[in-house]
């Protein structure tokens, strides 16, 4: 039985963030976009340089990575909504949770084996590993209401989040100082983060309860799943704070998480051109360490003037960091002043995203299929933005014009959030 408000249960939840937070740093960020696009742009496999043969076509590699994440997401919006619902009538909620982060966390470790030779099966790791990882995220993120009280959502994700920068920043300090100093190849950095993966995670199943078992899982479970999703479906579609919400949070979430994950890539094609990666991976260092601040930061500036105001400001330098890259960084000293910028913004969305969203749910069980919903709309919103980011850079041939139409989401976004109601009129219980 969880009891909310338990520190060691507080803590144990976010420690998971400690334990995944690795693969977006190393796989997402890091080393595997620096370690994909030189292996994709050896001469040979294309026409350019930065082309590649997948199943007989020539697309440039970033374009093939943009579309490869988009469909994993397309894969988590199918399987979120459907195993959410399945988990909140069988109560089985942390048994999702554990399979899907051994899966991203075996996938992970799998792309030792990435060959350009064999570019489809490699393909299918990056596709794996997102699907296991973010699919983890939805049963996690659907505890937050479950094991703190409101007045806490705020402080505990931003402790989640800190966790995951710092860990994350520590594996990859780790994975430098071999590649670096011992020569290891940059390829066993992939089976240390998915060893991390899974290691850490055991923190949060041996002390995070598992919810009560509900109802026996029938041969009518598709069924089942779809009932919880239809129930919970109606609630958000009767609300007018929470409905908003997620149309605002759908909005900038094409730009925030588009930002994340191809911006190692822009640098590498933009900036630091010379083939040297070691003032890219300072940049990236910078930008979580600066996260870590930026999480407890906007935490205490929601307690002063409400989660929505403080979303409202963390857009509109997301604008300015949109222009300033188009127009300034071009050298190291303006990418390295864009990412202090953007570590700071970052830490405070992706932590107020995910309160805010828990604190307009309804006193409910349902948490796992209330969270399906945010995944879903975080989901689309990057599907949308990786196909925008990767059209806009295919027909133009110009990865800073993508990075200038990330401006327009987060201006929507911004002029979303104006719409959203302080309370909610109804105050329905699912």
């Amino acid at each position: 039985m969880i009891k909310r408000g338990d520190k060691k249960t507080m803590n144990a939840w976010a420690f998971y963030d400690l334990a995944n937070s690795v693969y977006p740093l190393v796989i997402s960020t890091a080393i595997f976009p620096i370690f994909y696009e030189t292996v994709t742009s050896e001469n040979g496999y294309g026409v350019n340089c930065d082309e590649i043969i997948f199943f007989g076509s020539y697309i440039k590699n970033t374009v093939l990575y943009s579309y490869t994440v988009a469909a994993s997401f397309v894969a988590v919006c199918f399987l979120s909504p459907l195993l959410s619902g399945i988990a909140d009538y069988s109560g089985s909620k942390k048994k999702f949770l554990q399979f899907f982060c051994y899966l991203g966390a075996i996938a992970t470790a799998s792309l030792y084996f990435f060959n350009p030779e064999f570019i489809e099966w490699s393909m299918l790791s990056i596709f794996l590993a997102s699907l296991g990882f973010w699919n983890s995220l939805v049963f996690y993120n659907a505890y937050l209401p479950e094991v703190a009280e409101p007045k806490d959502h705020d402080k505990l994700s931003a402790k989640g989040f800190a966790l995951g920068y710092a860990g994350a920043s520590l594996l990859l300090i780790v994975c430098l100082i071999l590649i670096q100093v011992f020569g290891m190849p940059a390829k066993y950095a992939f089976v240390l983060t998915g060893v991390w993966w899974i290691s850490f995670s055991q923190i949060t199943y041996r002390y995070l309860p598992s919810p009560p078992k509900k109802n026996k899982i029938t041969k009518k479970i598709l069924g089942d799943g779809f009932r919880e999703l239809k129930k919970v479906g109606l609630f958000v579609k009767s609300t007018v704070r929470l409905k908003r919400y997620l149309i605002s949070f759908f909005l900038f979430s094409m730009g925030v998480q588009t930002v994340m994950l191809m911006a190692v890539l822009f640098a590498k094609k933009e900036v630091f051109t010379d083939g040297d990666s070691s003032g890219l991976i300072i940049a990236v260092l910078l930008i979580q360490f600066i996260a870590i601040i930026g999480a407890y930061c906007f935490s205490a500036i929601s307690k002063r003037i409400g989660n929505i105001k403080t979303l409202g400001i963390a857009l509109a330098i997301w604008c300015i960091c949109c222009l300033y890259a188009y127009f300034y960084v071009t050298n190291p000293l303006n990418f390295y002043i864009l990412a202090g910028f953007v570590g700071f913004v970052m830490g405070g969305t992706q932590a107020l995203s995910r309160s805010t969203y828990s604190k307009y749910l309804p006193e409910t069980k349902d948490t796992a299929s209330f969270f399906s919903f945010y995944d879903i709309t975080e989901k689309l919103g990057i599907i949308i933005g990786m196909v925008i980011f990767g059209f806009v850079e295919a027909s133009s041939g110009d990865m800073r014009m993508s990075v200038l139409a990330l401006i327009i989401f987060f201006i929507l976004g911004l002029i979303a959030l104006f719409f959203i109601p302080k309370e909610e009129a109804q105050k329905n219980v699912v």
